[in-house]
């Protein structure tokens, strides 16, 4: 039997001086040296002592403050944590929620910003299409395994962070109580294959078979043919494009600036500068032929399904597969690939210094020496070249060579 109860509610309203005053069977009355006055009980778990609020005196009466203890250690001798079976009945969160509670939480501790814009545009391209809207203590590693998928032999890096990632929001899913048990997402990748090793060259179709893919991918339009011909067309990164906003254009000399936070540097460079992009006149018809996807609620070139969110590099990597565009080797190409077709074609197919291939491509020069003396962004260089490419695109053109 355990010890009788001391307190009775004249002992609870004559409390005054700051302390604990315990009740018997791990209750304590809290007051606190403002005065202000709370139950709490304590229990051991695991070993360790803890102490689990039970509401204000105002709110809870020392009758149900007993009840609510009995309830505590109840769930103590069952082997279940008290805390977090009060979140669990409070409602489980979805895994968007909660890696947003990790994201915010984190945020001042990372070194800058762009860490944080990192974290979230990796999820939300590759995770959240199918773990998002899932409660987070339903997530296995199988789950996991299945995100992973899409992704481990063509990103292998990026599949990797995705992994980290996807495990560390499961983490501290748990330690906030709302997983039974932690995940080992090593685990995961025991089913998926081997990835290679060292300097994997992304799938990218020769650029023999543009003219023929391009008119291919016009024979029909949605946002998503838009999207991946503008990227071509510009050999950008899916990620600047697919995050481009109407805002970044200068539609009257026909330019457009990526900011750097959007640029994904070959050093990692904390702060990148903005890259300025001449438009060819198939972007910029392209840009004239978007106007009617506009939407009132948001500013995005290609807005996805979901409200004021952009199409997932995913949505690109299907439409290729559809296309069943093939490297030279078989291999299904990527959309990261044309960066590749279009630097090819430049070496193979035209007379344009490598300096100028580099500059389009947002690349640094590798010589610090020509770096320091190239300050210039080569715009109308790049306009030429751009615009031959376009050409080339079109199959109105094949070999040339930069006018003077």
């Amino acid at each position: 039997m355990g010890r009788p109860n001391r307190l009775t509610p004249a002992s609870v309203r004559a409390a005054k001086a700051a302390g604990r005053y315990a009740d018997g069977e791990c209750l304590f009355l809290n007051v606190s040296k403002t005065g202000a006055k709370s139950w709490v009980a304590r229990i051991t778990r695991n070993g360790k002592q803890r102490d689990i609020g039970l509401g204000s005196v105002s709110l809870v009466t020392l009758a149900k403050a007993r009840e609510a203890c009995r309830d505590v250690r109840a769930q103590v001798k069952a082997g279940l944590d008290p805390i977090a079976e009060r979140k669990r009945a409070a409602g489980v969160p979805n895994f968007r929620a909660v890696a947003a509670k990790l994201i915010d939480e984190n945020r001042k501790s990372w070194s800058n910003a762009k860490h944080a814009a990192q974290w979230l545009s990796t999820l939300e391209t590759y995770v959240f299409p199918k773990l998002g809207d899932r409660q987070i203590d339903e997530i296995t590693p199988a789950d996991a395994k299945d995100v992973l998928m899409d992704i481990w032999l063509e990103k292998p890096e990026t599949a990797r962070r995705v992994r980290q990632r996807i495990g560390a929001v499961l983490d501290w899913a748990h330690t906030e109580g709302y997983r039974p048990d932690r995940v080992l997402l090593p685990t995961a990748g025991k089913g998926l294959p081997r990835q290679p090793q060292g300097v994997r060259h992304q799938p990218a179709l020769p650029y023999s078979k543009l003219p023929e893919f391009m008119a291919d991918l016009r024979s029909s339009e949605n946002i998503s043919r838009l999207a991946l011909e503008f990227l071509i067309l510009t050999a950008r990164r899916s990620g600047e494009v697919l995050g481009a906003n109407w805002a970044e254009f200068d539609l009257d000399n026909q330019l457009w600036t990526v900011p750097g936070e959007r640029i994904k540097t070959e050093k990692r460079k904390a702060d990148p500068k903005p890259h300025t992009v001449p438009l060819c006149p198939s972007a910029m018809a392209l840009l004239g032929r978007l106007q009617k996807y506009k939407t009132n609620h948001s500013d995005l070139l290609f807005s996805g399904l979901k409200r004021g969110q952009p199409l997932s590099d995913g949505t690109l990597a299907k439409l290729l597969r559809v296309m069943e565009a093939k490297d030279e080797q078989g291999r299904q190409a990527v959309p990261h690939g044309f960066r590749s077709t279009f630097r090819t074609w430049v070496s193979d197919a035209t007379s344009y210094p490598r300096e100028l291939a580099e500059k389009a491509l947002g690349h640094a020069l590798p010589s610090h020496v020509e770096a320091a003396y190239d300050r210039s962004d080569m715009v109308n260089k790049r306009r030429q070249l751009m615009a031959a490419y376009d050409s080339f695109a079109n199959g109105t053109n094949g070999v040339v060579a930069l006018a003077g």
